[in-house]
């Protein structure tokens, strides 16, 4: 019996991981990628001899790729190596204070203890707490559809429901930190995981303290030869399990007709499939897709997650007091999200973070230089002028980095490109340049992003940072599973 076709829309970690999880089943599965390279926000360049990746700069959850090759019979390390990483991050304040984010939390709890006088005790129980959180309701909600009916009724599923405490819901990350910590400076550091779903610490709801667990409790990692080899591995193991990738392939239109899914239309040609998986924004995906613009303005009920402004600076010196990761915190924390979200502007005195791979393998930049991602979170876009903005927070970047490091940064930097929300919405199909699709801002968001699928259109998918469970790495992964679930639950058929 012919195998059942599947078409994939987007190459991003979510699409790839889905295609390969349905080639695996026995789908004849085909992906269409707009750009003329795989992988959507997690790609990279060179510039100079310098390397950057180009998006998403944090590994955590390694098991969630290793998964994929398990699955598919073969030797992960044949494809992807990664190695532990013992400091999650370093953290700058402007009063001169400076925090090492061990990964072992005994580690971790005693130097807030030692730099910030916090009581190590407060620091251990709250990754305990955070741990708790995630194992007891954070795995049910993003491991399942929250929109199936036997997700509800699940015995998982009510015990998760039954353990949730009405503060986790109802008060804000910032209030839960500041309830739990003595100093403000420990306050912000814990406030800072609501933006690893690009959403405000003072609005989000204290359910994302769940977020510290996977960093500080499970480890951060270092994908070897940069965050880039995740796509790469993906890519060459979804090509070795027969998935075909078509690049600089636009979908024009996702085909349907009565109720069904039938195929796209891609370069005026229609392409028939018995499912479509779209990897693309939700909101492009019924815009621009469907040609539902109706269903399309629903999505944006939710309010859309922060953006970013990224430097990619070749820097010729080395700095031994910087690490993989880096964070140069705002004096005004609250002032910098209400410039985010309220005014959609940047603030003056930005929190500015900074990658630098080449702390890990000296070979991802020249000899005794040094590659930084320099990246501040942005508003969404709603039209402003980029090219004034990056000037004006290149300059106040370069002003606090100068005078907390010491040093003329900008007479450092020997090669420069640059990444705005407009330029990322070009790029990677996020409207309005979301890193995350919808922000965490409201308190039941978790519920109100849209499921992975749609009963109007039997056949039709969705996964991604814009959908459920949420964006980032180890969530795009998990959407993958759920909709390869879904599919597979949903078309019983012979595989081969």
């Amino acid at each position: 019996m012919q195998a059942s076709k599947a078409i994939i829309i987007g190459s991003g970690v979510a699409g790839m991981a889905v295609a390969i999880r349905l080639a695996l089943e026995g789908y004849e599965v085909k992906v269409y990628e707009k750009n003329n390279y795989p992988g959507g926000k997690l790609s990279a360049f060179e510039k100079d001899g310098f390397h950057f990746d180009a998006g998403p700069s944090l590994f955590t959850q390694p098991q969630n790729v290793e998964e994929l090759f398990q699955l598919a019979g073969e030797q992960v390390e044949n494809y992807f190596t990664y190695q532990p990483v013992d400091i999650a991050c370093k953290y700058f304040y402007e009063n001169g204070k400076q925090v090492l984010a061990y990964t072992n939390a005994q580690n971790f709890a005693k130097e807030i203890g030692d730099q910030l006088n916090e009581d190590p005790q407060e620091v251990i129980d709250y990754l305990k707490q955070s741990e708790k959180l995630y194992e007891n309701i954070g795995m049910i909600f993003i491991n399942q559809s929250l929109h199936k009916r036997k997700t509800w009724v699940s015995r998982s599923f009510g015990k998760a429901i039954a353990t949730i405490r009405p503060k986790f819901l109802f008060q804000s990350l910032h209030s839960y930190n500041r309830s739990k910590f003595y100093s403000p400076e420990t306050v912000q550091l814990f406030n800072r995981f609501a933006t690893y779903n690009g959403s405000n610490p003072y609005k989000a709801p204290s359910m994302l303290s769940l977020i510290p667990h996977l960093e500080q409790n499970q480890g951060t990692f270092y994908p070897n030869g940069g965050m880039i080899s995740i796509t790469n591995s993906l890519y060459q193991l979804a090509k070795e399990k027969g998935v075909r990738f078509y690049f600089d392939a636009s979908v024009q239109r996702i085909i349907h007709h009565e109720g069904k899914v039938r195929g796209v239309v891609v370069n005026d040609e229609n392409i028939i499939a018995d499912i479509v998986v779209s990897n693309s924004d939700v909101y492009f995906t019924y815009k621009n897709l469907l040609g539902n613009a109706s269903r399309a303005k629903k999505v944006l009920k939710q309010e859309r997650s922060s953006s970013a402004v990224i430097f990619y600076w070749g820097i010729k010196k080395e700095f031994n007091q910087l690490g993989l990761h880096n964070v140069f915190f705002s004096k005004d924390y609250h002032k910098e999200f209400e410039c985010i979200f309220n005014t959609k502007q940047l603030i003056d005195d930005p929190t500015v973070y900074i990658n630098i791979t080449s702390k890990m393998e000296v070979s991802q930049a020249p000899a005794g230089k040094e590659n930084w991602f320099v990246m501040v979170n942005a508003p969404a876009d709603i039209g402003q002028n980029w090219e004034a903005i990056k000037a004006t927070v290149r300059k106040n970047i370069i002003s606090k980095l100068s005078r907390l490091l010491g040093e003329d940064v900008e007479t450092l930097i020997e090669t420069e490109h640059t990444l705005d929300p407009l330029m990322i919405q070009q790029q990677t199909a996020s409207y309005m340049g979301s890193l995350y699709g919808t922000s965490s801002n409201s308190k039941l968001a978790a519920f109100f992003r849209h499921a992975n699928f749609t009963d109007s259109i039997k056949g039709l998918y969705f996964c991604g940072g814009s959908v459920h469970p949420g964006g980032g790495i180890p969530l795009c992964l998990k959407s993958a599973k759920i909709v390869s679930e879904l599919v597979t639950t949903n078309n019983k058929q012979p595989l081969h």
